[in-house]
């Protein structure tokens, strides 16, 4: 049993979710979205949450600053990269981020790369209202990381089966690795938990399973493990569930 960092970052890189609140509206003006994307990516990088209180409503800031200064706690030297991406079918407007860098755990030093697109309402250049629309990380540890590929759909239909896989992308020989898969719970999200993810042992080529989706639309947030000799890799990934209609 290992306690799993990557949920503290899949519910940190989530940090500008709440799940309360939907998008209804877009942005009238891709300029805006544009300025913010820049002011939020200065924010993101300047290490400080306190810098976040001019770009979100007053209801968002105290949620905001408190995910940031978890995130910083077990990531505390990253660089993000924040840009407006497509508009979403229904006209919102998008922003992408990405984060790299480093983190320790247990003693072990991990290379992070993370990515989230969440679509945005602004007011006056503050954010007021968000929806996370994909989430995916990964880190490694060791002197040289494991290449991997995390094959895992962004969006299934509602009832049906998928997989996830974590697909290591170099031969491993006759060496034994350990994986585990679990479903994270918004409320282990929200909190920043770190819950226990059982290991059993996986041939070579990686971890490979079938999942269901729930009959209800929604998303569903997984996040895997391999433990292999020269050390670990951890993946998380939301999946967004919609209905045949």
């Amino acid at each position: 049993m290992r306690r799993f960092l990557g949920v503290t970052l899949v519910s940190a890189m989530a940090m500008l979710l709440s799940p309360a609140h939907s998008v209804a509206q877009p942005a009238r003006q891709g300029s805006a979205v544009e300025r913010f994307s820049d002011r939020l990516q200065t924010a993101l990088n300047s290490g400080s949450a306190s810098a976040l209180d001019t770009l979100a409503s007053v209801d968002l800031q105290p949620v905001l600053a408190q995910r940031l200064a978890r995130f910083q706690q077990d990531f505390p030297e990253v660089t993000w990269q924040v840009k407006p991406a497509a508009p979403t079918p229904d006209g919102r407007p998008t922003l992408s981020l990405r984060v790299r860098g480093v983190a320790e755990s247990e003693g072990l030093t991990y290379a992070l790369e993370a990515s989230e697109e969440i679509a945005i309402r602004l007011d006056n250049g503050q954010l007021v209202e968000q929806e996370l629309l994909a989430q995916q990380s990964l880190l490694r540890s060791g002197e040289r990381p494991l290449a991997v590929k995390v094959a895992i759909p962004d969006v299934v239909l509602t009832g049906s089966r998928y997989d996830v896989d974590l697909i290591v992308e170099e031969p491993l020989g006759q060496a034994l690795v350990a994986g585990g898969l679990i479903n994270l719970t918004d409320e282990q999200l929200l909190a920043q938990m770190r819950p226990n993810l059982p290991l059993a042992p996986q041939g070579g080529g990686g971890l490979f399973k079938s999942v269901q989706a729930p009959q209800q639309s929604g998303s569903q947030s997984w996040a895997l493990m391999l433990v292999h000799p020269d050390g670990v890799v951890t993946a998380t990934k939301r999946v967004r569930v919609v209905s045949s209609n």
